[in-house]
């Protein structure tokens, strides 16, 4: 083990536009012997680390994709964690610091908060920053230009799940709902806001701030089609637009 551990900088880039990277996310990035970045196999694409990549120094860090199986197998789950982790950890141990990127804001819904939380339950006391970013819900309410909350107006971040009373309720506790990764309900969530007569207050966008953007502010031509699965959609029921 090295003199002095690495610190682990966890980085939230944003929804997809590089230029929404905060100033000290951009600095350590550019500083980091070590960028890691989230990603679904071995080899694969990472669409964290697209975000980024036109911001790397050249010559640039060394990269260290960690892979994160989109599995429910509890089994697979743990040993690809610790992998990941025990690939983390030989960089700290080594001495270097590491900047793990993902998308959006690492503590919301994030990879990041699984990461962060068994490295130090496997390695207390190492050191970890965590640097904010622009979150997907911030940034489609600005590219929609709809205020999520005013005054004493509640919102809601949920996940877009097949329950129809669990979304029904997320609208009837919440002014403002925004809905996660909606594309696989979405022929529900129309059926149920035109039920509540809301389906004229809902907006829809999709990788959001990326070159392949898309919103949809009648969500009835939605019904039916398939959408990129970094879709969400934006209730506000008291918006007039």
């Amino acid at each position: 083990m090295a003199d002095r551990l690495g610190k682990l900088f966890v980085l939230g880039v944003g929804p997809g536009d590089p230029e929404w990277l905060t100033l000290r996310a951009h600095r350590i990035l550019r500083e980091a012997p070590v960028v890691a970045y989230p990603q679904k196999m071995r080899s694969g694409d990472s669409y964290a680390l697209s975000i980024v990549e036109s911001l790397l120094p050249t010559p640039g860090p060394e990269r260290l994709g960690l892979v994160f199986p989109m599995t429910r197998d509890p089994e697979k789950l743990r040993i690809q964690w610790e992998e990941t982790v025990n690939r983390v950890w030989e960089k700290l141990s080594a001495g270097r610091d590491v900047a793990f990127i993902t998308e959006g804001h690492p503590y919301l819904y994030s990879t990041a908060i699984h990461l962060v939380r068994l490295l130090r339950r496997i390695h207390p006391g190492v050191e970890v920053e965590v640097v904010p970013g622009v979150s997907s819900p911030g940034g489609a309410a600005a590219r929609l230009d709809i205020p999520l909350a005013d005054g004493d107006e509640r919102v809601g971040i949920i996940p877009a799940v097949d329950d129809r009373e669990a979304m029904r309720r997320a609208l009837a506790e919440h002014d403002t709902v925004v809905f996660l990764k909606v594309a696989k309900v979405m022929d529900m969530m129309v059926g149920l806001l035109e039920e509540l007569h809301l389906v004229d207050r809902a907006a829809v966008v999709t990788k959001c701030g990326t070159p392949d953007e898309q919103v949809f502010w009648d969500i009835r031509e939605l019904r039916g089609r398939e959408l990129e699965y970094l879709t969400l959609m934006i209730v506000k029921k008291g918006e007039q637009r």
